[in-house]
């Protein structure tokens, strides 16, 4: 259970200027893109506070709708909920060739004027496409969608290796799944990564995966059942950051061999103990920088980096940024 001193930096967050998401729904809704966005922005979470998101899902077209599965959909209303929208996302869609209905892409252009988000998951891309507003922008989608797409829209720069993109005032992601990493990521852009990580513990898993540079969530917990085994010793490693331990030692301490030892962190992190303290350590440096004033060089002790370059050195190749921008960009203060 989330502690009080856990939920305290979330209440601290000010408010964003618009918590209403919505969520499009239409005859064939994907099921799976669907939940994720309803899991990650309508989920009830009294933990973080009375800024949290507001979720409404808007019917496209006139009922019944069905989803994928055998569902029937009843929605919140209609379209005139985008109007109330900070953020629309666009849960898959029909498929490459079905049509975008003009009265939708008008809606969104509204919307997007008005300076509310709009995000896709998956084929989602197709809907934002046909507005226009990818034209000249990054975007991705499913890379088995990725041909199809580039024929139809070639002005978009689409970019089907990658999990999410980030074009400020619109997001994009990739097959199904990415969906969770691009709502981890706007988490991340509205509340910080404390939040974050407390959404992906709840999720059952990493509130950053590997897949291009746009993405920015740190790792937060180890992935499965040697996870309990080894949590005192991975917990010690995040609340030393200063300290590197040999493999032998912490070896030791587990009552393992070395062998053993490193086979098993691996299979409860994903990682080795050298590079699991490295991404502890810029996650604390993150976490830092978001979060107050200090200087690049007191956030490099606090974090465990023997000096100021060399966080700007592993910062930049980790996530594609200096600490300095890193601040400009996910400082609370500016949220």
């Amino acid at each position: 259970m989330t502690t009080n001193e856990n939920i305290l930096p979330f209440l601290d967050l000010p408010p964003i200027p618009n918590n209403r998401v919505v969520a499009l729904a239409y005859d064939g809704l994907c099921t799976f893109e669907f939940g994720i966005v309803a899991e990650i922005f309508g989920l009830s979470r009294p933990e973080m506070g009375p800024n949290w998101y507001r979720f409404a899902t808007a019917a496209i077209e006139p009922g019944p709708l069905r989803a994928q599965g055998g569902l029937s959909v009843t929605t919140s209303g209609g379209m005139e909920l985008l109007a109330e929208a900070g953020l629309i996302v666009v849960p898959g869609w029909k498929g490459a060739d079905a049509p975008v209905p003009p009265e939708l892409t008008q809606a969104l252009r509204a919307a997007h004027t008005r300076g509310a988000r709009l995000a896709s998951i998956c084929s989602g891309a197709f809907v934002l496409a046909a507005t226009g507003l990818l034209d000249h922008r990054a975007a991705t989608t499913h890379w088995r969608y990725a041909e199809a797409f580039t024929r139809r829209y070639p002005n978009v720069d689409l970019r089907p290796e990658v999990l999410y993109i980030d074009e400020g005032q619109i997001l994009t992601s990739a097959g199904s799944a990415a969906g969770m990493d691009l709502g981890l990521h706007i988490i991340r852009r509205d509340f910080g990564a404390e939040a974050a990580n407390s959404v992906a513990r709840r999720l059952v898993m990493p509130a950053h995966r590997e897949g291009g540079q746009a993405q920015f969530l740190p790792r937060p917990v180890p992935r499965n059942h040697e996870a309990a085994r080894l949590s005192p010793l991975i917990e010690s490693l995040r609340a030393n950051l200063t300290e590197t331990p040999s493999v032998k030692s912490l070896a030791t301490r587990a009552g393992l061999s070395e062998r053993t030892f490193l086979r098993r962190f691996n299979e409860a992190t994903g990682t080795t103990p050298i590079r699991f303290l490295a991404e502890a350590r810029l996650t604390r440096a993150a976490e830092l920088l978001e979060g107050g004033t200090d200087s690049i060089d007191t956030v490099a002790e606090a974090s465990g980096f023997s000096s100021a370059a060399l966080l700007r050195h592993h910062f930049h190749s980790r996530y594609g940024l200096s600490p300095s921008a890193w601040r400009r960009r996910f400082s609370r203060s500016s949220a």
